[in-house]
């Protein structure tokens, strides 16, 4: 079995046996050409966060992270792997509604050490709420949380006071939907209608439609926001990664520019989703 320092890609005090479960290195400790390209995947994620959450260890000398949609907690084993174990102070955790993945990760971070990770057995909307969860959370991640997750992971973040939240938006059905049953009626509204007259279209001018709004909510309560690649798009086509950071004024008219996006796609019915 190889040895971490006979796998040059892996990083100083890496977990092995983390690699192994996440199925990037192989059972008997090998990195094979498809595992390189997934951990390459995994360190081009982490040098967008880990900028992040080193300027909170800076400004506040611990962090707290909630990862929601976790599934398997792929990302916040990592993060803690890569970052948190070597800090002082600090807490990730994983909210996940599948019961099962839950208690894997619960077992999972207690055979690896990783004291301070926690999982909880929550939606995303009912996280909002839960006294389980500290009332400040410093980064806020949602990575592949299907469809209205992810607007309520944002809505987790504006309530917790969050400097950072890091989205990749997966299966936004919502709008597109909509989109779909009002067609006939958006015909005779506005010409911009052609633009998802065809089923394709509707899905994916939905899905760009849907992370407008989300940008724009974002900066309505005094985020800046940065949307880029995560990986090639030969990887995924669910790509799109959208960084805010809390900070400035908010900007005055972003609610009033997704209202009047809403009114022209004929969305309304979406406005308390988008606008608040």
């Amino acid at each position: 079995m190889n040895s971490p320092s006979e796998i040059p890609e892996l990083r100083p005090g890496q977990s092995v046996e983390l690699l192994k479960e996440l199925h990037i290195l192989t059972r008997d400790g090998k990195l094979n050409q498809d595992s390189r390209r997934k951990l390459k995947q995994v360190y081009h994620l982490f040098q967008f966060i880990e900028p992040l959450l080193a300027e909170v260890v800076a400004e506040r000398g611990e962090l707290t992270l909630a990862d929601h949609g976790a599934g398997k907690s792929y990302l916040g084993f990592i993060l803690y792997d890569l970052f948190l174990k070597a800090q002082a102070g600090g807490r990730i955790w994983g909210i996940e509604t599948r019961a099962e993945l839950v208690q894997k990760s619960q077992e999972l971070a207690a055979r690896l050490g990783f004291e301070r990770m926690g999982f909880l057995n929550l939606t995303v909307q009912d996280s909002i709420t839960s006294p389980d969860l500290p009332d400040r959370i410093d980064v806020v991640t949602a990575l592949h949380a299907c469809d209205t997750a992810t607007d309520d992971a944002i809505r987790f973040a504006l309530a917790r006071q969050a400097q950072f939240i890091v989205l990749v938006p997966c299966c936004q059905a919502e709008v597109a939907a909509v989109m779909r049953r009002r067609k006939n009626e958006s015909f005779g509204k506005t010409p911009l209608s052609e633009l998802w007259r065809h089923p394709i279209h509707t899905r994916e001018f939905g899905s760009q439609v849907t992370n407008v709004l989300r940008c724009l909510l974002l900066e309505a309560h005094g985020y800046q926001v940065t949307v880029t690649e995560l990986v090639g798009w030969e990887h995924s086509m669910k790509n799109e990664l959208i960084v805010a950071r809390k900070g400035g004024m908010p900007r005055r008219n972003a609610g009033e520019r997704a209202g009047a996006i809403l009114d022209e796609l004929n969305l309304d019915e979406l406005r308390e989703r988008f606008i608040y």
